[in-house]
Parts: C-alpha cells; structure tokens; sequence
C-alpha cells in the first residue's frame, strides 16, 4: 500500500552520503529505498557532481514531494566544514533542480524526533529506525541517519517551520 506523501532524506559527507526515501502519512511510514553514496576514491570537484548526479537521479526515480536534510552544526575541522558544506549544496541544488521541496534539521532535532533525546548515540538511532520501519535487518550508520532525517520530517509534517526548527522545547521561541 502506497501511502500519500513521499519524503527524500538525505545524510549528506564529504565520502558517504546517506540516503532513503520513506512513503508516509504522517502517522505511518515505509520504507520505500535507502543506501549510500559512495564517492571517497574520486578527486574532491568530482565527488561533488558524482553527489549531484546521483541524488538528481534518486530524485527523478522516486519523484519525492519534499527532501529532508542534515544541517551542518559545527565541526572541529574547519576544512572538513567546507567539504561537508559544499556537499550539503551539490545535494540542495540536486533536489532543487528537480523541483523537490527542501527542508533542513539539526541532528539534535533528528534524534529527539526518531529516539527521543537530543543526545543519542549513532547505534540508538540505528535501533530506532530499524523497529519504526520494521526492517528485517539494522541499516547502516549513514543510511541509518538518512532514514531518521526523513522520519522527522515525517512527523514534523503540520507544524509549523517556526516550531520545527527548535532541537527542543527550550529552544522554542514563538
């Protein structure tokens, strides 16, 4: 059974990017197709069209009604904040070309959503994808990380943008 809405979620790095497409109603999901984007062997400018290519084809196979990504928060590394961020922008501008919707989650909102803490580990989201998609078998960190990003935006769906980008409810601000 197809369910009405469906979401591109993407986990996008500088070597593997993250990726699932979820059909939802807001109350329930499936799993439609997930996996990575491998693309570490490949010179850097090549990396970022193979990111492109790739994602503008998930997104023309699968026609999503909106894409769901990873924001980039902060990084100890400032050269492996650009790489990640030109990245973020060979995916924005893959799903923008193919006339996709885009919206942005912090990883803390992401994980509050699907696990329920800000702060969990890679390992609890794996686990709580796993049983809110009841996958046969444990996703991938990446893939993982893809499939919870779509899942918030999931159950993000009616609120309001305002409301949705607070990690918490401290964060709040109407």
């Amino acid at each position: 059974m197809r369910l009405p809405h469906r979401i591109l979620g993407i986990d996008p790095g500088s070597r593997i990017t993250g990726f699932a497409v979820i059909d939802t109603n807001g109350h329930q999901s499936a799993r439609v197709a997930s996996g990575c984007i491998r693309v570490s062997e490949q010179p850097w400018p090549d990396r970022l069209g193979l990111i492109f290519d790739r994602v503008a084809a998930i997104v023309s196979d699968y026609q999503p009604h909106e894409m769901a990504v990873e924001q980039l928060i902060f990084a100890r590394d400032p050269t492996a904040a650009l790489k990640i961020g030109q990245a973020r922008g060979a995916v924005l501008c893959a799903g923008l070309k193919g006339g996709v919707t885009v919206h942005e989650y912090s990883p803390k909102s992401v994980k509050l959503a699907v696990v329920g803490t800000g702060g969990a580990e890679k390992s609890q989201v794996q686990h709580m994808v796993r049983v809110l998609l009841a996958l046969s078998e444990r996703p991938t960190e990446d893939e993982a990380d893809a499939l919870a990003i779509a899942l918030c935006h999931a159950h993000s769906m009616g609120i309001p943008a305002r409301k949705r980008a607070a990690a918490s409810w401290r964060d709040w601000r109407p």
